[in-house]
C-alpha cells in the first residue's frame, strides 16, 4: 500500500501542494540516481557518490565523500524544502555543484523528497515495483525473476568467452534488472581459482577503496585511494611477498585515479595524476615515498561539466609527445541532450571530431589528448562515444591506445556489452545514439541519422554489465621468479569490476586478452576467478592491476580493501 503525504514545493516563488508516493520516489531513485548513489544500506555496493542514507536533517557535505569547494561551504541543511530547491536547480542553488542535472519534474522531486523523508524516519513501507515510464523512454517489460542457471557458475580458469555482436537481443528483451552487488564475507574455506602453478596470496590489506596502481621505476608500487584524495606508495619487500613500508605520498586531491611517470625511462621527473576535472604534476626523483613539492596544474579543466562518471585515467604515447586522458559521461545515455539541427551538428562535429556529444555531454564520454609542454592550449577530443573509458592504455607492442569501457544501462540483461578496444584518431563508438556499431538506442531514436555506417567496432566484447575497469599488458620481456610462462607475453589482462545491472550477476574476476602479432583476437579467457559465492553474492570487487618487478602480478579490491598477488612458480 502506498504512503500519501504531502510535499510543499516552493519553487520560482510559487508554493504548490503535491500528493507524493514514496514507492514511486523509490523506482525513481533506482532508475535515475542508483548510478553514482545509494539511498538504503546496501542496496548499492557501487555508489559513486555521496551516500544518501538519513539525508533529512543533514549539513550538505557532511558524509565521507570528496564535495566541491562550493557545495561545503553552502551552508545548507537537507529537508523537504532545501532538497525540493536544489534538485529543482542544483547550480542555481549552489553554483559550483558537481551535480549539475535537475529533476525538473514536480512530480518526479515530491515522490523522490517523501521517498528520503520517510526512510529517515523509518515509515518507508516497500510496494511492488513500478518501471512504467522508464525515464521518459517508454516502458520495459517489467523485470522477472531471472530464469536458469547464473553463467557465472561456469567461470573456470581457461575458460574462453566471445561475444557475437551480430547475435544481440533486442532492446527491452527483458526487464532492467536492479541488482547492486552487496559484499558478502568470504566463505570459509574458499579458494580463488587461477591456471595450473599460479596462486594468489594477499600482498596488503587496511586500505581505503584502492583503485590504480603503477609501478615506479626503482619498483615501488604507487596507488591510488580514489574517495579519500590520496596517493600511496607501496615499497616491496626483498622477496615482494609483502610491501616493506606503506607511505602516503600526497593527498588533498579531487578523486585522484590514473596516474603516470614523464619522461620514460629509469630517471622521471614527475609524476602525472588525473583528477576529476584536471590534470596535475608532481615533481619526482626516483626512490621518493613523500612528494617533495606542491603540485602543478598541467591541464585546468577538462569538462565545463562535472558530475556523473568521475574517473579519469592517463597514458603518454611512447616518444613522450602526447598525454590522453580519459573523460566519462555525465549520464547513462544523455538523456538531456537537446536537439540540433543538422547544420548545427555538422557545425560542432567539425571543430571536436565525429559524434561529439553537446550540452551537459560537453568534453565528456571521449578521450582528449595534449600535447606534451603545451597541454593546456592544444587539448582536443582524440576519440568520441565512448561512454566510460574507466581504463586507459597504450599498447606497448604497437602504440595503439587502448580503452577499457563502461557500457550503458536499463536495457536489459544482455545489452549493452562492456569491452576494451583499440581507439583510432577520430573514431567514434556510438554512444549515446547507437551501439556495437548500427545498433540505434530507442532513447534517440532518429536522432543522429547521419551516424550508421560510420561507427567503430569495439575489438573485444564482454558479457553486458560486467563492469570493465581496467586492462594491462603483461611485458613481452617479463623477467623475476615469478614472470608469467612465455605464452602470456603481450597479452592483454582486463579487470571486471561486478555487474549491477544484469538480474544474474557476472563479472568479479580477471580475464586474459589473447594478443596475436599485436592484434586482439576477439576472445577473453577467464583467468582469476571466484570471488561469488555460493548464493551469487560477491565476497570482492577487483579493480586494476599493474606488473611487479619480480613478474608477479598485483590486483587491487576495492570491495574489501586488499591487494592480491599472483604469481607463478614461486
Amino acid at each position: 500500500m502506498f504512503r500519501q503525504l504531502l510535499i510543499v514545493a516552493a519553487l520560482a516563488g510559487s508554493h504548490a501542494v503535491y500528493a507524493a508516493d514514496s514507492n514511486a520516489g523509490k523506482t525513481f531513485f533506482r532508475q535515475q540516481c542508483a548510478l553514482c548513489h545509494s539511498a538504503e544500506p546496501g542496496d548499492n555496493g557501487g555508489a559513486q557518490g555521496p551516500l544518501l542514507h538519513g539525508i533529512f536533517g543533514r549539513d550538505a557535505a557532511s558524509t565521507e565523500f570528496t564535495y566541491t569547494q562550493a557545495m561545503t561551504n553552502s551552508g545548507l541543511i537537507w529537508n523537504s524544502e532545501t532538497l525540493d530547491r536544489f534538485l529543482a536547480s542544483p547550480t542555481d542553488v549552489v553554483p559550483g555543484s558537481s551535480m549539475v542535472i535537475p529533476v525538473q519534474d514536480n512530480e518526479s522531486r515530491a515522490n523522490l523528497i517523501a521517498y528520503f523523508e520517510e526512510l529517515g524516519n523509518g515509515t518507508f513501507a516497500e510496494a511492488a515495483p513500478d518501471f512504467g515510464g522508464f525515464g521518459g523512454f517508454g516502458p520495459p517489460p517489467e523485470a522477472e525473476p531471472p530464469q536458469g542457471d547464473p553463467d557465472w557458475i561456469n567461470d573456470r580458469p581457461g575458460r574462453v568467452h566471445k561475444v557475437d555482436l551480430n547475435s544481440l537481443p533486442e532492446p527491452y528483451e527483458t526487464g532492467s534488472a536492479v541488482n547492486f552487488p552487496q559484499i558478502a564475507p568470504r566463505p570459509a574455506g574458499k579458494e580463488l581459482m587461477l591456471p595450473e602453478g599460479f596462486k594468489a596470496e594477499t600482498f596488503a590489506e587496511g586500505l581505503a577503496s584502492p583503485r590504480a596502481m603503477v609501478l615506479a621505476p626503482n619498483g615501488d608500487i604507487f596507488l591510488t585511494e580514489t574517495q579519500s584524495g590520496r596517493i600511496k606508495v607501496m615499497r616491496p619487500a626483498a622477496d615482494h611477498s609483502k610491501p616493506e613500508s606503506i607511505e602516503v605520498f600526497a593527498q588533498g586531491m579531487l578523486q585522484p585515479l590514473g596516474m603516470a611517470f614523464f619522461p620514460a625511462g629509469a630517471n622521471p621527473q614527475w609524476l602525472y595524476v588525473a583528477e576529476t576535472n584536471r590534470v596535475v604534476r608532481y615533481p619526482y626523483r626516483s626512490g621518493d615515498s613523500v612528494a617533495r613539492d606542491v603540485p602543478e596544474v598541467i591541464v585546468a579543466q577538462l569538462s565545463p561539466v562535472g558530475g556523473g562518471h568521475y574517473t579519469r585515467d592517463l597514458a603518454f604515447s611512447p616518444d613522450g609527445r602526447r598525454l590522453y586522458v580519459s573523460v566519462g559521461s555525465q549520464s547513462n545515455v544523455g538523456e538531456d541532450l537537446p536537439a540540433k539541427s543538422p547544420a548545427e551538428i555538422a557545425a560542432w562535429d567539425s571543430g571536436r571530431g565525429l559524434g561529439a556529444a553537446w550540452g551537459t555531454e560537453e568534453n565528456r564520454a571521449s578521450v582528449m589528448v595534449f600535447e606534451t609542454g603545451n597541454e593546456g592550449a592544444t587539448g582536443k577530443l582524440f576519440a568520441n562515444g565512448i561512454r566510460n573509458c574507466v581504463g586507459l592504455t597504450v599498447q606497448p607492442e604497437t602504440a595503439d591506445v587502448w580503452c577499457t569501457v563502461n557500457e550503458r544501462d536499463q536495457l536489459g540483461d544482455d545489452l549493452v556489452p562492456d569491452y576494451s578496444t583499440r581507439v583510432p584518431e577520430g573514431s567514434f563508438f556510438g554512444w549515446p545514439w547507437y551501439y556495437m556499431g548500427d545498433n540505434e538506442d530507442p532513447r534517440h531514436a532518429g536522432a543522429r541519422p547521419d551516424l550508421p555506417g560510420k561507427i567503430s567496432l569495439p575489438d573485444v566484447p564482454y558479457t553486458a554489465h560486467s563492469a570493465a575497469v581496467d586492462l594491462e599488458f603483461y611485458p613481452l620481456q617479463a623477467t623475476g621468479n615469478s614472470a608469467f610462462p612465455a605464452e602470456y607475453a603481450g597479452d592483454g589482462f582486463a579487470v571486471l569490476h561486478g555487474s549491477w545491472n544484469r538480474a544474474h550477476r557476472t563479472g568479479h574476476k580477471i580475464v586474459r586478452l589473447p594478443i596475436e602479432n599485436g592484434v586482439p583476437t576477439g576472445e577473453y579467457i577467464d583467468f582469476l576467478v571466484g570471488f561469488i559465492d555460493d548464493d551469487g553474492n560477491p565476497w570482492e570487487r577487483p579493480v586494476a592491476t599493474v606488473v611487479m618487478q619480480d613478474g608477479s602480478l598485483l590486483l587491487s579490491d576495492d570491495g574489501a580493501n586488499i591487494i592480491y598477488r599472483i604469481s607463478y612458480g614461486d
